[in-house]
C-alpha cells in the first residue's frame, strides 16, 4: 500500500513540475472494407466507419484525464493508406478523399488523422502516383489531415524516382500553404522503413497487418528524464543509464494504464505503446536540454551523438520492461520547432543541418520539423529524403524527413506556427546541387544485410 501510494505521489509530481504527459491516444481503423469502384460510395463509407469507430474516442480519453489526472494533448485518428482504399475508384485526383478524412475526423473532435499516404518502396502504382500528386491540394484545403509516404525499406531499397517526385511535392505543397507559413510540409513525412503502429503525426497510418480497430499511445516525458539527471550529476555513464531506465519505466507504465483502459472502454484492440520521447517548445520539456544535463555545452556540441545514443538505448530498455505491447518508434524525438533546447542551439549556431543528419542515425524519426529558406530548390529537398532514408535502409530503422522550405523565409529567420509545432529558426542547407544526382531516378538497391530469411 505505502509503495502504491508513493507510485501516485511520484507520478503527480512528475505532472506538476515536469511537463509528464500522455502526448496522443491514437484510434487507428481499417477502411479497406471501403474500397468500392464508385468513388462516391467509397467516401460515404469511409465517412460513415470512421464517424461510428471513433465515436467516443474523445469522450474516454478525457473521462482517463479526469480520472487519473494525467493531460493527454491530443486525441488522434489514423487510417489505412488511401491509395490504397481509393485504388479501386479509377478517380485521377484523391482530394475528395482528405476532404473526406477531415468532415468525418472533425465530426468526432480529433485534433488530427493521418493516412492521406503511400507505400512506395518497391515502386509506384497508378493510384500511390495520383495520391503523391494530390497532396498539396490536399494539405492546402484541409486542416487537420496528416499526410506521409514510406520511399524505401531495408529489403527493398530506395525508389529514387519517388524521392525526385516528393522533393517537388513538398515544395509545391508548403507554396500552397504559404499564407500559413508553409503549414502544409509540416504535416508531411518521407519515410523509409514506415511502420504501420505510430501513433504519432504526421506520419501515421494504420498498417494492412494490423487488427480492424485498436488504440495506440504515444508518451511523453523528456522533462521527467532531464530531471532524474539532475540528482545524479557528475556520476559515470553506467550511473545515468540506470536512472534514464527507471524513469523511462514510470513514463510507459502510466501510458501501458491509459493505452488498456481506453482500449477496454471502447471496446477495441490495444495496440501499442510507443517509448518516443516527445519534446514540445515549453521550458522544461526537451530532448536537447536532457543532452546537455549529460554535460555537453549545448546540444550539436561533440559527443552529442553519443549521448543520444545512451538516451535511445536506455529509454527503450526500461520501457520495454514496463510494457509488453512497445512498438511504434520508440526513442528520442528531435523535432527542432518543437524542443526549445534545439531551437535555441540553432540560434547559436551550435547546430546545424550535418550534425543533425548524424544525430538521425541514433533517433526515432530523422530530420523533423526543420525549417529552410524557401528558395531550398526541389532537388535540394530529394537529396536531404534520400540522405535519410540511406540511413533508415542501411541501418535497418525507421527515418523520416519532415521538412518546411518557408515561403519567403531566408536564414536566420524564424517561422511560428505556435502550438505544437512550435517555432524555429530557418536553417542553412549546403550550397552546392545535387539536381543531377537526383534526376537520375530509378532505384537504389536494399543492401546485402537487408535480405534476412
Amino acid at each position: 500500500m505505502l509503495d502504491l501510494a508513493r507510485g501516485v505521489l511520484d507520478t503527480n509530481r512528475m505532472i506538476d513540475n515536469d511537463c509528464l504527459d500522455i502526448r496522443t491516444v491514437t484510434m487507428g481503423i481499417s477502411l479497406l472494407d471501403c474500397a468500392e469502384s464508385d468513388g462516391g460510395a467509397s467516401r460515404r463509407r469511409i465517412y460513415d466507419k470512421i464517424c461510428s469507430r471513433a465515436e467516443h474516442l474523445v469522450e474516454t480519453a478525457d473521462w482517463i484525464q479526469d480520472q487519473l489526472g494525467v493531460p493527454i494533448i491530443n486525441k488522434r485518428i489514423s487510417v489505412t493508406p488511401i491509395s490504397l482504399v481509393a485504388a479501386a475508384s479509377g478517380e485521377d485526383d484523391y482530394v475528395e478523399y482528405a476532404r473526406v478524412l477531415e468532415r468525418s475526423a472533425s465530426e468526432v473532435g480529433v485534433d488530427f488523422i493521418g493516412g492521406f499516404s503511400a507505400l512506395v518502396d518497391r515502386g509506384t502504382t497508378r493510384s500511390d502516383e495520383v495520391l503523391m500528386e494530390s497532396i498539396p491540394d490536399a494539405l492546402h484545403e484541409t486542416g487537420i489531415v496528416c499526410s506521409s509516404v514510406n520511399v524505401g525499406s531495408s529489403r527493398a531499397g530506395i525508389n529514387m524516382s519517388a524521392v525526385r517526385d516528393m522533393g517537388e511535392v513538398i515544395k509545391r505543397t508548403a507554396e500552397a500553404t504559404a499564407a500559413d507559413g508553409g503549414i502544409g510540409a509540416a504535416k508531411l513525412v518521407v519515410f523509409a522503413n514506415a511502420v504501420g503502429d505510430n501513433p504519432f503525426m504526421a506520419g501515421a497510418f494504420h498498417g494492412v497487418e494490423m487488427p480492424e480497430t485498436c488504440v495506440s499511445v504515444g508518451i511523453s516525458g523528456p522533462g521527467v528524464v532531464r530531471s532524474s539527471l539532475e540528482s545524479v550529476r557528475g556520476e559515470s555513464f553506467d550511473v545515468v543509464a540506470e536512472v534514464i531506465k527507471k524513469a523511462a519505466f514510470k513514463i510507459t507504465r502510466l501510458g501501458q494504464l491509459v493505452g488498456s483502459t481506453a482500449a477496454q472502454r471502447l471496446g477495441v484492440d490495444f495496440g501499442i505503446v510507443d517509448l518516443s520521447l516527445a519534446p514540445t517548445a515549453e521550458i522544461g520539456d526537451s530532448v536537447g536540454r536532457i543532452i546537455e544535463e549529460m554535460g555537453v555545452e549545448r546540444v550539436g556540441a561533440h559527443g552529442t551523438t553519443a549521448a543520444l545514443a545512451l538516451l535511445n538505448d536506455a529509454v527503450k530498455k526500461g520501457g520495454m520492461m514496463a510494457c509488453s505491447n512497445v512498438g511504434g518508434l520508440s526513442g528520442s524525438f528531435i523535432p527542432v520547432s518543437e524542443d526549445i533546447g534545439m531551437i535555441e542551439a540553432v540560434r547559436d549556431g551550435a547546430l546545424g543541418l550535418d550534425k543533425l543528419e548524424a544525430m538521425t542515425s541514433i533517433c526515432s524519426v530523422g530530420l523533423d520539423m526543420v525549417v529552410v529558406p524557401g528558395e531550398t530548390p526541389a532537388s535540394t529537398l530529394s537529396a536531404i529524403i534520400a540522405d535519410e532514408a540511406a540511413i533508415g535502409v542501411m541501418n535497418h530503422k525507421t527515418t523520416g524527413v519532415r521538412i518546411i522550405p518557408a515561403p519567403g523565409k531566408a536564414i536566420g529567420d524564424e517561422l511560428d506556427f505556435g502550438g505544437l509545432l512550435g517555432h524555429a529558426p530557418v536553417m542553412a542547407t549546403n550550397p552546392y546541387g545535387s539536381a543531377d544526382f537526383v534526376m537520375r531516378g530509378g532505384h537504389i538497391p536494399a543492401p546485402v544485410h537487408g535480405f534476412r530469411n
